[in-house]
């Protein structure tokens, strides 16, 4: 009698079981049930590549975040915006997208009409309004030094690709960055083609999607005042100023870069 008595307590624990799912299923399926985190995909400018999100990417993983850091083509600002569409395309869900530099000029084109898109976060960087090209907007407001420091690569196309003379780098660049990263910077940036430079943006995605906006305080590329004049412009829901921060913010200051990021997606 005993016996069977054990195995009647034992059948009952078991059938227990089968209907209440454990601590780590039960928040699995709390997990399942919260809202889906948005993918992060980081756009980057001229004069670099997809490595400067590093740090940036590594705290947003770190978040939970799914992050995609797209390798910008630097041809021309329709080009690189049509690529940076076909690469939107392939991601399901919420889209938080984030621009450094130049890469704000082809987010800014890229994500209008996307509903996915939810947020446009611009990390020193050009947001345009139609009409407008980088080259006009880094020279708007004084301060930027960049045309001293870049040098030509004829195509022999009737184009020219420019690069930033590495000797000129970590100073025009990345001033706040060791010297021994912007080094390594300088040998594997990428050059952006003069015709990039000089397109006139289309119509701007941040005139209907928010838009959040780092800004370098010691920038030589974009002068700090004409990024504040187009976050202004742009009605940002928040502008965050790292003082003393080089072009390179995303670099030396990727906790802030995230943050504002995170701020953005929820």
């Amino acid at each position: 009698m005993r016996v069977r008595k054990v195995f009647a307590v034992l059948g009952t624990l078991l059938a227990l079981a089968a209907v209440v799912p454990s601590g780590a299923g039960a928040a699995e399926d709390a997990g399942k049930k919260g809202a889906k985190k948005p993918t992060v995909v980081l756009v980057h400018g001229a004069f670099a590549d997809g490595s400067s999100w590093n740090g940036v990417v590594e705290r947003l993983q770190r978040k939970g975040y799914p992050v995609v850091a797209v390798a910008n083509p630097l041809r021309s600002v329709t080009g690189d915006a049509n690529y940076l569409k076909q690469v939107l395309a392939t991601i399901e869900g919420p889209i938080v997208l984030a621009g450094h530099s130049y890469g704000g000029m082809v987010q800014s084109q890229a994500a209008l009409g996307n509903p996915n898109v939810k947020a446009l976060v611009y990390v020193a960087a050009f947001a345009p309004e139609k009409g407008e090209s980088a080259l006009e907007l880094s020279n708007k407001l004084p301060g930027s030094t960049l045309g001293e420091a870049v040098r030509p690569i004829a195509l022999g196309d009737g184009t020219t690709d420019l690069v930033i003379a590495q000797d000129k780098y970590w100073q025009q660049f990345a001033a706040d960055v060791s010297r021994e990263d912007a080094t390594l910077a300088a040998a594997t940036q990428r050059p952006i083609n003069d015709t990039a430079l000089n397109e006139k943006a289309g119509e701007p995605a941040w005139k209907t999607i928010p838009s959040y906006f780092v800004v370098a305080g010691k920038d030589k590329n974009i002068p700090i005042a004409a990024q504040k004049w187009m976050a202004e412009r742009a009605h940002g829901r928040a502008v965050v100023e790292v003082r003393g921060a080089s072009h390179s913010v995303a670099v030396s200051h990727p906790d802030t870069v995230a943050d504002l990021i995170v701020r953005a997606a929820r």
